[in-house]
């Protein structure tokens, strides 16, 4: 098995707090110990693609089909609980050599109010900078989550290579309600 070297772990603790629902028909349990924010791996998709989707039915993201999971994993970072179970994803899908994005931030109920999001998305925002890209961006419901990692509201016209790529597919196309985002790295 390929494992990471330690520099590629980030370990959260978690506060202490009760036990939380996971998500639909998965019942409760308890986040024990450490979460790890770690390279995702090939195996790890069956897992994304359950907790993409699952936001995806609430119409919080798009959704992702299996293969198109596996021929993108390694745009992912996760991260992943003692048992090796995925509570958290983000990828950084990269544009060109000054614009990124960051895509499919999903974290788990059962590790909301952890920290896990933003260290997902800080951990890509040490990847884009050490790929020399000048801007990362998002497309959001949450604008406030970003704010407070440093980025900035900005105007989705700033992107059209995101626009071409994924919004024209977009069922919301027409009617969009996220909010871009951006942060000079």
């Amino acid at each position: 098995m390929n494992r990471p070297s330690q520099s590629d772990l980030v370990r959260i603790t978690p506060r202490a707090r009760p036990e939380a629902v996971a998500g639909e028909g998965e019942g409760v349990r308890k986040i024990g110990g450490a979460v790890t924010v770690r390279p995702a791996r090939l195996g790890d998709m069956k897992q994304v693609e359950t907790l993409i989707n699952r936001f995806a039915r609430s119409n919080l993201m798009l959704p992702k089909t299996a293969e198109q999971l596996a021929r993108n994993f390694r745009e992912f970072v996760v991260a992943v609980d003692a048992e090796e179970t995925v509570v958290g994803c983000v990828a950084l899908r990269v544009y060109n050599e000054t614009l990124a994005e960051v895509g499919s931030l999903a974290v788990d109920d059962s590790a909301h109010g952890q920290g896990v999001g933003r260290k997902l998305v800080e951990r890509i925002l040490d990847e884009a900078r050490s790929l020399g890209l000048r801007t990362v961006f998002a497309l959001t419901l949450q604008e406030l989550f970003f704010h407070r990692l440093g980025f900035r509201t900005v105007q989705k016209e700033m992107f059209p290579l995101k626009v071409w790529a994924d919004c024209r597919m977009c069922p919301k196309l027409h009617a969009c309600d996220e909010v871009a985002v951006a942060i000079e790295v």
